[in-house]
């Protein structure tokens, strides 16, 4: 069985309850993760050791608190107030953590279904999304990733397009798929907004609803927008239910769509959110 598993976000406990929850068994069964494995929950640590240890039986794509992880981790970004990933940092084994995590994708395909932590251009076919994602890994995994991790930072250019080259590229197609979740009809995206539907600025919409999105026909599996809650239509699923704030940690298993959520047992103050 295939269970597909929201943002964790260092939420160690409510993890094990999941796994308790769906008699998890390693041997016979494949865990998926919508990423955001760390950050501003109490145990990033132990999430990444937990995961890693899945071997073959786990896959998680990269989120953006991930990425954030990895830049810190070399000197490319600085920690902000509320990051709980110290811990992480000086860890014996953050070295191995961190080599395993960069070598994680931003994109997992199979069966029709994707997995991604924030979401895919309604422009984007779904081969053109995955080359796309490889380059954002090959620059991940290469010698010189923290060149990489160094430009990732930004809002701009806040759209796609083909004939854009180097970091720029790279940091497009890294906030695509790692941070988006509002873009106009033309593909313009917005980052800041994290809210209601209802309250969405004028112009812009979720991209899932965008029309004529080239991925209808395949199943999209997503995170980092808590503010949506569950969603499962037949062709998507928003799994970021807001552990951290309070929310069920929620896992879907795949073959039947049966829903399986834990409670949150320290959550953050909503007001952080």
């Amino acid at each position: 069985m295939i269970y597909v598993v929201g943002d964790v976000q260092g939420c160690y406990t409510e993890l094990v309850n999941l796994l308790a929850e769906i008699s998890f068994n390693r041997d016979h069964d494949q865990l998926w993760l919508v990423g955001d494995l760390v950050n501003r929950g109490p145990d990033s640590l132990a999430v990444l050791r937990l995961v890693k240890s899945l071997g073959d039986a786990a896959i998680t794509v990269l989120g953006n608190h991930d990425l954030h992880l990895l830049a810190v981790s070399v000197g490319a970004a600085q920690l902000h107030h509320d990051d709980t990933l110290a811990e992480v940092l000086a860890a014996p084994d953050a070295a191995e953590l961190l080599t395993w995590l960069r070598h994680q994708p931003l994109l997992h395909v199979e069966n029709n279904c994707v997995l991604v932590h924030a979401g895919l251009l309604p422009n984007w076919s779904l081969q053109q999304a995955q080359a796309l994602a490889h380059e954002v890994e090959q620059a991940l995994r290469s010698d010189d990733y923290a060149h990489y991790l160094a430009h990732i930072y930004g809002n701009t250019p806040n759209a796609w397009r083909a004939d854009l080259t180097g970091y720029k590229r790279l940091r497009v197609i890294t906030n695509v798929l790692t941070r988006m979740r509002i873009c106009t009809p033309q593909g313009e995206m917005e980052y800041k907004f994290k809210g209601l539907q209802s309250n969405i600025p004028a112009g812009f919409m979720p991209w899932f609803n965008l029309p004529n999105r080239q991925t209808l026909d395949a199943t999209v599996l997503f995170g980092h927008w808590s503010a949506l809650g569950l969603i499962t239509e037949p062709h998507l699923i928003a799994l970021d239910t807001g552990c951290l704030w309070g929310g069920p940690l929620t896992a879907i298993r795949l073959e039947d769509r049966q829903i399986f959520q834990v409670p949150s047992v320290n959550p953050v103050a909503p007001n952080h959110r």
